[in-house]
Order: structure tokens, then C-alpha cells, then sequence
């Protein structure tokens, strides 16, 4: 048992506390010496302008090159009166609009797809229109490409006749010079989900015998939809869906060029925070699609660069027509289910994935518990601000048994302390720590107290909490709701803001985040008060040094939510403001007197059944290597 015991001593060993606090101060103090001074932000800052200056007139002569070379083939193509399509490289531009009560998508029948997506019923970033620009003309285009014998058949360069327009259907047709002709035809329908195909008619000769795939390229420059734009920015991503496996995104945060992904998708989803926009193909991407996402800079009013260059099945005969649809709408997970079904190409999409509800542990509680409770409150007619506090409530009432059984066993220690204080008196020198150690267990056996407590069954609210780190950002339910002083739950509310940034804060004080800082403050007070309250001898004056490092969480928590969801924000601090509530009633219902009785009955009893102590002996043992293999955890 010594081993054991020495590990025990270990784990509230001065010099790991020291060493811990030691490792925080080296941290602040380096993260404070290598912040760079005021001429060194301002070299870097020119430095930074010179290379933003360097880097848009790059791309603006690259774009200019592609715009001479597209504009010498369509002149030389224009010119060519044998050209395959000589006919639809001359028109002009028309739009055709398909709405229903959910959608207005723009066709423009130069190029013969949707130069502009309007998602209604919510509002844009201005709160001065009731709908969503997803995006237009300028800042988005799809394009389908065909390698002729002769000539590249670009749909972008094509002028499309429309016919069979309605409110949700339109057929775009670009003429052939042989009579033959491609085919754009597109279904709305009922809600977010749009039908489209592309048959290439009278054409087979026009393409060699074994080509059987087209090129797609679509572009978009995603536009910030929230406030927040470093919020929003972290949930903006170019999403997809592999064929033999799950979804998967690239890095939000780190520029992406021509990411190639060698698995086939079945779809690709270009991914605000709320809102998303994603192509299907009936018969899939093929693998080695390549995928690019630029972050744009705060204050251009997008987020980033998206393209995708993907290819799929392509009949040149035009016997089967090659199918797609494409989602548009709000990124809410029953709804995406919903629409789901509507699909005509019998897959599990999985577009539900749309919505990060977590890694699975976390995703499995918001989708089978979190999001059920959500939309039940939410039934009721309760506000958004209600509802998290309802749900709050609820989940203190599910965990209430453990935290009971915690404090029950914290308070057990606590009443035992004078107890122990006596016993083990003797061993107040350094070098007496472990036969300390083995006394105040030796008591603890008797008595019937186990050091864990109920320390492990706590360890299950954790999921909880980053359950709901996922569910509230993601829950476009929130987005513009209002609640007491907050604005929109789903950003951040600021109590004063400034024009530029300062490191590590940004350019706002969020009130919600401050609330649940300082609360997670003086919860920390009260666990550390609790703690210390049992703790004996060396252990008490190691808690105070501990004190410090309990308190730095708070700090590290603003730099990290003061960016974040004012109602996630909102949801800690009422989870705090609970959790200390509870700790306060059970600290002034309990009886330490009778407690005390209680055990003292139990030291009695066990010293009466010698098998109870041998059972007694055995968990006492199975409790310390629990607490050797919780340091051995916390070590890695």
C-alpha cells in the first residue's frame, strides 16, 4: 500500500503546485514581454498594408489576365462562324426568377444558372430587410465544362434561351449550329430545395467516344451575415460529404488553395455560420475534387473566398440527363431533415451535418436530448432567453442527484476534519507526509468515506456544458432574439466598443461575458472555500497557492468568450448562478452534527462486522488507484 500512498502524496506535492503556478507566470509574462511595442505594430502594420496592396494587385492583375483570355476566346470564337455554338456566344442578358414562400433564386440566361439566392423570412445583417442575400451576380457563378472534339463547350459563355417559366420552374436552352443543343432545367420545389439537370441533345459527335464526365467550377465570396465577424468567421467553411464516409470541412482559420480530396462526395456545401448553399450530385464528384477557402479581411463585409472544382458523370449521348440538386436555405437541423426527404435521389445525405452540433459524444446529447427539450420549450411560446433558462433549470434538476451525492461526500470530510487534525497531529513534519497520509485514510475507512466522493459522477455534467458550447452558436433559432439588455442572442453584446483592435480583447466589452466570468469568480471562491474546509494540515496551506491557478480560468475564459454567443455566455452564467445557488442550500440544510452521528454510527457498525471492514479495506484500496489513475490522466 505504500507505493500507492506515495502516489496520493504526489498529487498535492508543494513542488508540482509551485511548479504549476511557476509554468502560468513564465506563460502571461512571455505572452506579455513578446508583445511587440508601438513601433514595431506600426512597422508591422505597414508591412502588413504593403503586402495587402502587393497581394490585391496580384489578384486583380491575375483576374484581369483571365478576363482578356476569356474575352480573346469568346472574340475568336465569335469570329469563327464554324463554331459549334457560334450562335449562343451573341445575346442579352435576362433574368428569370423562381420563388416560392421560402426562396427567391435569380436566373440569368447568360450562362443559364442562379446569379442570385434570396432566403426570406430572415433578416439581413442590417435588420433593414426581411430576407437574406446568400449571394448574387458579383460575388458568385457556377459553371459546367465540356471538352468537344473542336471546341470547349463553358456555359458561362453561352447565352440561354428560357421557356416553360413559371413561378418554380424555367428550361434553359443554348442552340447548337447542328441542330443539337445543352439543356439547363430547373424545379423548385416546396421549400429550400432546388431540381436541376443539364442534357446535352443531338451532340454525340461533338465529344470523343470515351468522354463521359464534365468540369464544374463554382465561386463564391461569402458575405458576412452577422455582426460578429470573428464569430461568424469560425463556423464559415467550405463543408462536404464523402461517399464512404462522413463530412468533413477545411480549417476556418488558415487559407486553403486547391485542397485536393481524393474520395468521391456526394455533395459540397459552401457554409455560413446560419445559412448554406449545397450542390448535389445524383451520381456523385468524382474523387480528386479540389477545393479552396481564402479568409477575407474584417471590414470588407465577406468572410471568404470559396471555390470548388469538382467533376461528375456527363452522358454525351444525352439519353441520361445529369442530375443535381441544391439546398438553400438556413442551417437548422429538424428543417434539413425535413427537406431532406424531398430529395429525389434516394441517398442519406446527411446534410443535417450542415449544423456543428459537436464531436459524437456532444453531438449524440444535443441531437437526441438538447435539441428535443429545445424545440418542446420552444413550442410553449417562451422566449429565447426563457428557454435557456428553462433548459438550464432542467438539466440542474437531472444532475442534482450527483451533485448532491458530491457535496454529501465533500461534507463528510469537512466534519471529519477535527477528527482528523487530532489523529494525525503527530505527523506535521515534511518527511511524515506519507505516514499522514496512511492515517487520514485509515480513518477514512472507518468511517466510511471515500476521498473520490462523488467527485467521478460530477465528471458527467462536463458533457453538458460542451454540449451546449456547440448547440447555442449553431442554434440559428437565437439569431436575432432578443432578451433584457441583449440585442441578438446569437452575437455578442457589446457595453462599449472602439474603432480598432486591441490584442487578445478586440474592439468590445461583452457584458453577457463579463457576468459569467465573474461568476465562474465567485463560484470558484465557493469550491475552494468547500475544499479547504476539509483539508488538513499541509494541504490546506497547498489549497491557498492552488487559490491562484482556480482563479486564472476566469481570465483566460474573456479572452476566449468575449467574441462568443451573448446567449451562450448568458447560458454559464445562469449555470453558475444556479450550480452556486445549489451549493448554498445544501451548505445551510446540512446538519453537521447529525452527520457526524451518522458516521460515528457507521464507525460502530463496521467495527462490530469484521467482513464489512474487509469490504471496507477493498474499496478503500480500489479508491486510491482511482486516484492514482485520475493523476496518472491528468499527467498526460
Amino acid at each position: 500500500m505504500q507505493p500507492e500512498l506515495k502516489e496520493i502524496n504526489s498529487i498535492m506535492d508543494k513542488n508540482t503546485i509551485i511548479g504549476f503556478v511557476l509554468i502560468a507566470l513564465v506563460l502571461i509574462g512571455f505572452s506579455w514581454y513578446s508583445q511587440p511595442s508601438a513601433e514595431q505594430i506600426e512597422a508591422q502594420r505597414k508591412e502588413d498594408s504593403i503586402a495587402a496592396v502587393i497581394k490585391e494587385n496580384a489578384a486583380k492583375k491575375q483576374q484581369a489576365e483571365a478576363e482578356a483570355r476569356k474575352a480573346k476566346a469568346e472574340e475568336a470564337a465569335k469570329g469563327d462562324s464554324t463554331s459549334l455554338f457560334f450562335s449562343a456566344l451573341n445575346g442579352t442578358s435576362q433574368q428569370v426568377v423562381l420563388k416560392n414562400g421560402k426562396v427567391e433564386l435569380t436566373f440569368d440566361t447568360k450562362g443559364g444558372t442562379i446569379s442570385k439566392a434570396i432566403i426570406k423570412g430572415f433578416e439581413n445583417v442590417d435588420n433593414t430587410k426581411d430576407e437574406v442575400t446568400l449571394f448574387d451576380q458579383k460575388t458568385q457563378q457556377m459553371n459546367f465544362m465540356l471538352a468537344g472534339k473542336q471546341d470547349n463547350i463553358i456555359t458561362q459563355d453561352l447565352y440561354f434561351t428560357p421557356s416553360n417559366v413559371s413561378d418554380t420552374t424555367v428550361t434553359m436552352t443554348a442552340q447548337a449550329g447542328n441542330g443539337g443543343s445543352i439543356v439547363l432545367d430547373y424545379r423548385l420545389g416546396e421549400d429550400y430545395l432546388l431540381h436541376f439537370s443539364l442534357t446535352a441533345n443531338g451532340l454525340a459527335g461533338a465529344f470523343a467516344p470515351n468522354y463521359k464526365e464534365m468540369d464544374i467550377e463554382w465561386n463564391d465570396l461569402a458575405r458576412q451575415q452577422e455582426r460578429g465577424f470573428t464569430f461568424e468567421n469560425r463556423y464559415t467553411s467550405v463543408t462536404y460529404k464523402e461517399k464512404l464516409g462522413g463530412t468533413d470541412y477545411l480549417n476556418e482559420t488558415s487559407e486553403k488553395v486547391d485542397e485536393k480530396i481524393e474520395e468521391a462526395l456526394e455533395w459540397v456545401a459552401f457554409k455560413n455560420q446560419f445559412f448554406s448553399a449545397a450542390l448535389i450530385s445524383k451520381d456523385d464528384f468524382r474523387g480528386g475534387s479540389l477545393l479552396t477557402s481564402i479568409p477575407q479581411q474584417k471590414g470588407s463585409g465577406y468572410l471568404k473566398q470559396f471555390n470548388a472544382k469538382l467533376k461528375t458523370a456527363f452522358d454525351p449521348t444525352g439519353v441520361t440527363p445529369s442530375e443535381f440538386e441544391m439546398y438553400i436555405g438556413p442551417n437548422d437541423f429538424r428543417l434539413i431533415k425535413d427537406v431532406e426527404q424531398q430529395s429525389e435521389f434516394g441517398k442519406d445525405l446527411d446534410l443535417e451535418q450542415l449544423v456543428n452540433l459537436g464531436w459524437w459524444l456532444v453531438r449524440w446529447i444535443n441531437r437526441w436530448f438538447t435539441i428535443y427539450v429545445f424545440d418542446w420549450l420552444t413550442s410553449w411560446g417562451f422566449g429565447m432567453g426563457i428557454v435557456l433558462i428553462l433548459i438550464t433549470l432542467l438539466l440542474k434538476v437531472i444532475t442534482f442527484p450527483m451533485v448532491k451525492k458530491s457535496y454529501m461526500s465533500s461534507a463528510k470530510m469537512r466534519v471529519l476534519k477535527p477528527k482528523l487534525d487530532e489523529a494525525t497531529k503527530e505527523y506535521d513534519k515534511p518527511e511524515d507526509q506519507m505516514k499522514k497520509q496512511q492515517a487520514m485514510m485509515q480513518m477514512y475507512s472507518q468511517y466510511g468515506v471515500s476521498p473520490l466522493g462523488g467527485c467521478l459522477p460530477m465528471l458527467i455534467q462536463f458533457p453538458i456544458w460542451m454540449a451546449m458550447f456547440f448547440f447555442v452558436p449553431n442554434a440559428i433559432q437565437l439569431r436575432r432574439e432578443s432578451f433584457l439588455w441583449i440585442d441578438d442572442l446569437s452575437t455578442y453584446d457589446p457595453i462599449i466598443e472602439w474603432g480598432t483592435n486591441i490584442w487578445g480583447i478586440g474592439d468590445h466589452l461583452s457584458l453577457t461575458c463579463i457576468l459569467f466570468c465573474v461568476s465562474n469568480v465567485l463560484y470558484s471562491y465557493m469550491t475552494m472555500r468547500q475544499q479547504k474546509d476539509q483539508m488538513v494540515g499541509q494541504q490546506a496551506e497547498q489549497m491557498k497557492m492552488m487559490q491562484w491557478m482556480m482563479y486564472l480560468m476566469p481570465v483566460m475564459f474573456f479572452f476566449m468568450f468575449n467574441d462568443y454567443s451573448s446567449g451562450l455566455n448568458f447560458y454559464y452564467f445562469i449555470s453558475l448562478f444556479f450550480s452556486a445557488a445549489i451549493m448554498w442550500t445544501l451548505r445551510k440544510t446540512t446538519n453537521d452534527e447529525k452527520l457526524l452521528a451518522i458516521l460515528e454510527a457507521n464507525y460502530k457498525e463496521r467495527k462490530k462486522n469484521p467482513q464489512k471492514k474487509k469490504i471496507l479495506k477493498g474499496k478503500s484500496n480500489v479508491c486510491i488507484q482511482k486516484i492514482c489513475d485520475l493523476k496518472s490522466f491528468m499527467d498526460i
